[in-house]
């Protein structure tokens, strides 16, 4: 009960214009770091696993390289890989903004989680879908994307979700390097004197939506492929 009256004691003076404004800034923040490293650590991430396939890349030790890369940044914690792509770009002398910085990080962190989804997508299919495509002289790439990935995306999808909803909350971590985030709102609000009950409580309701609208999204994309699927395959056995 003296957390809630502490509570509505502090909320007139907290909830006020500006600093919704400055939680709807780190708010904004947070969704860009989040939207764009995810995309292109995806792209990246559908590049490096198509380049392990054997079909569409002959040459195993370049297959080699893509795999020990994905095992590498899958295995070195988010905290420690953003500060040294943080010291990467400093010691480089490129003069990036900590946008820049944060963005960079999620991506290279995405695209390894990203590349063994997609992997474990690639190999869900038989093989004989591929030496099927050879028999009828279609190229590998055509193949891929007109035999393998239409079937392989409903086993990419729902970890591609729960990847990116943890993804989401991960990008509390780049308050560390300064980047005004949600974290760093509620760390720059309590040291402006509001307690952490309602600093942190306001700053975890808003990662609450942000990740359960994601789960949504990934959950409704999901249903849809599942349907279309029951859909094709009466069509598919009609004469």
């Amino acid at each position: 009960m003296r957390a809630l009256e502490q509570f509505l004691a502090e909320a007139p003076r907290f909830y006020t214009y500006w600093n919704l404004v400055f939680l709807g800034q780190a708010a904004l923040n947070t969704l860009l770091v989040s939207f764009l490293g995810c995309l292109i650590g995806y792209l990246v991430g559908f590049v490096i696993a198509t380049a392990r396939l054997a079909q569409i890349m002959p040459l195993a030790p370049l297959r080699a390289l893509f795999i020990g890369w994905t095992e590498a940044i899958r295995r070195i914690p988010f905290l420690v890989l953003l500060m040294c792509v943080f010291f990467g770009f400093q010691l480089s002398g490129a003069n990036q903004s900590l946008f820049v910085v944060a963005t960079t990080a999620v991506a290279l962190r995405m695209s390894a989680l990203a590349a063994e989804n997609i992997r474990a997508g690639y190999e869900a299919v038989h093989v004989r879908q591929w030496e099927a495509a050879a028999a009828l002289n279609i190229p590998p790439l055509q193949a891929l994307f007109r035999i393998i990935l239409p079937q392989a995306w409903k086993v990419i999808l729902p970890p591609s979700t729960i990847h990116t909803v943890s993804m989401i909350k991960e990008t509390s971590l780049v308050s560390q390097i300064g980047f005004l985030e949600l974290t760093f709102a509620a760390r720059m609000l309590n040291q402006r004197g509001f307690s952490a009950l309602i600093c942190f409580g306001t700053v975890l309701v808003l990662y609450f939506v942000i990740s359960w609208s994601f789960a949504r999204v990934g959950r409704y994309a999901e249903r849809r492929l599942v349907h279309e699927a029951r859909h094709r395959r009466p069509a598919a056995k009609a004469p």
